[in-house]
């Protein structure tokens, strides 16, 4: 096979598709370029950077495409149903960096509840801000929120479980038995939202208006520390920032933005705000485990 690596993929991985015998090319394409480019490749592999659109899929009709691979969970920047449509085959690799957005997310919490982020920030510009951010609390004994209880939630529920949180979790599909594996409970969403001292984010992209906004926000402890590794699209982000500059939202630990690059100044820049730039798959040990999973797709395909 001839495979397109577009937003670069584990060297381990890469090494054992050529030792297999394919060619990769490894080329990001812009978008207005990417549809004539996929023509010429059997497979192409995308992270979140690149968008596979109807447009892209039309494109490369009558080419080689036959298969597009997502290194990571969420397909949703990918036309998943029309490219099955075109006889195109769509995989993703939802095991391998389920631990580490899960470790993302626990970090942000820390980091909202003992100022982390901002006081290390004031340090570097020669201040001392004992006093100022000397206000923190435990995360140990509080409830958490798990909206999407899938591989990243659950991962999260161990973590909470071990340093002491009540978990409860929302979720549009429940599995029989989780509730007694993981130790936690099942809720409907209000329930979460009126119950949580933090809620964290596990859901792909939500089509219509965002999970969080002012309306769900109202619904919520005073004082709640909101956390999303999940999709930037699932916050209204001038919501959530009246709701940090009102206090009623204590803090909010963000990976993923409405647009990424995020130009959201105003918002990253909040003292209350602990932020990273879509890192949340990005350890050494999930990108090795992708590779893994994208290799054992290439040679089942």
């Amino acid at each position: 096979m001839r495979i397109l690596v577009t937003d670069g993929m584990d060297k381990k991985g890469i090494a054992q598709l050529v030792e297999m015998g394919h060619e990769v090319v490894e080329q990001f394409y812009a978008p207005e370029e990417l549809g004539a480019a996929l023509r010429e490749f059997d497979c192409v592999i995308v992270r979140s950077a690149t968008k596979v659109r109807a447009n892209h899929i039309d494109e490369a009709k009558g080419g080689k495409l036959k298969l597009i691979i997502r290194g990571g969970v969420g397909v949703d920047n990918i036309d998943v149903k029309y490219a099955e449509e075109n006889g195109i085959t769509v995989k993703n690799t939802p095991n391998a960096s389920s631990n580490s957005v899960a470790e993302t997310a626990m970090a942000h919490m820390f980091s909202c509840a003992h100022y982390i982020s901002i006081a290390g920030h004031t340090m570097r510009e020669g201040k001392w801000e004992k006093k100022a951010y000397g206000k923190g609390f435990e995360v140990s004994g509080k409830v958490l929120g798990i909206v999407g209880f899938g591989r990243i939630g659950q991962c999260l529920c161990k973590l909470a479980k071990g340093i002491g949180m009540e978990v409860i979790a929302y979720s549009r599909t429940r599995r029989e038995g989780l509730e007694e594996k993981f130790g936690m409970k099942y809720v409907e969403l209000d329930e979460l939202l009126a119950q949580s001292d933090f809620i964290s984010l596990h859901t792909p992209a939500i089509d219509g208006v965002p999970m969080i906004r002012k309306e769900t926000i109202e619904k919520m402890k005073d004082g709640v520390v909101i956390i999303n590794t999940s999709r930037g699209s699932n916050i209204d982000e001038a919501d959530l920032l009246e709701a940090l500059n009102s206090g009623k939202v204590r803090g909010a630990g963000l990976d993923v933005y409405v647009e990424e690059p995020t130009h959201n100044q105003d918002l990253i820049n909040h003292p209350a705000v602990s932020c990273t730039p879509h890192i949340g798959a990005a350890t050494k040990e999930a990108q090795g485990r992708i590779g893994e999973e994208i290799v054992d797709i290439i040679s089942k395909f």
